[in-house]
């Protein structure tokens, strides 16, 4: 009789012990979830910006047709990976499209008139405020996906991962260099507003006189 109690008190200790296990796996797994989901909200804002960016651009550089080609085809790139929900497809795909916003900055630098245009302005701000928090949600999703991971690897935690359908999570993994939007520095642009290797600038929109900032 003793012994059976001793085994009873010990499959309850074990199953108490594997309850724990579950459901600290499962507030892990839940706390990875959310983590992403503040990821793609900042990603979907980022290619919203975007399409209106390279529209303002155009009005001033319109025979930059390659810049804007490929800033489209890779923003297209990106929200298909992200559809995907996969942080190895996702962490590529954007680095892509955060390469070609860098050319297309590059591309802004030379058009002092850009200055005076306040969309040009708000969304080059709103951009960098996206990234700013894209990258801390990137942070956030990393440490709770380490924390997960070590997690499905320690015992007796490993014993439930498998059988219960719990897998390792993949890093969202960005190059910060390219994820960085370049201020615009107008400064060293062409003189009178000319456009670089000869073409015709369009003309430069009227600055509105008074307190208030130029409309558009």
């Amino acid at each position: 009789m003793p012994s059976l109690l001793v085994v009873a008190v010990v499959l309850v200790v074990l199953l108490g012990l594997g309850v724990l296990a579950f459901n600290g796996l499962v507030r892990r797994r839940n706390r990875v979830q959310e983590a992403w989901s503040e990821i793609d909200v900042e990603l979907k804002r980022r290619h919203d910006l975007i399409p209106n960016l390279v529209e303002t651009v155009k009005g001033y550089a319109a025979h930059e047709s390659k810049t804007f080609e490929a800033v489209t085809a890779a923003r297209a790139g990106a929200v298909s990976a992200g559809a995907t929900g996969d942080p190895a497809q996702v962490g590529p795909a954007e680095n892509m499209l955060s390469q070609t916003l860098r050319s297309l900055f590059a591309v802004s630098e030379n058009y002092p008139q850009l200055r005076a245009v306040e969309t040009f302005l708000q969304l080059q701000e709103q951009l960098t405020a996206t990234e700013d928090k894209l990258e801390y949600a990137r942070r956030f999703y990393n440490t709770s996906g380490r924390d997960y991971n070590i997690a499905l690897q320690s015992f007796p935690r490993n014993l439930l991962a498998g059988p219960f359908g719990f897998h390792a999570v993949a890093f969202f993994q960005t190059d910060e260099a390219e994820r960085q939007v370049p201020e615009v520095n107008f400064t060293g642009g062409p003189p009178n507003g000319s456009a670089p290797n000869g073409a015709t600038a369009p003309p430069a929109r009227p600055v509105p006189t008074g307190s208030g900032p130029p409309t558009v």
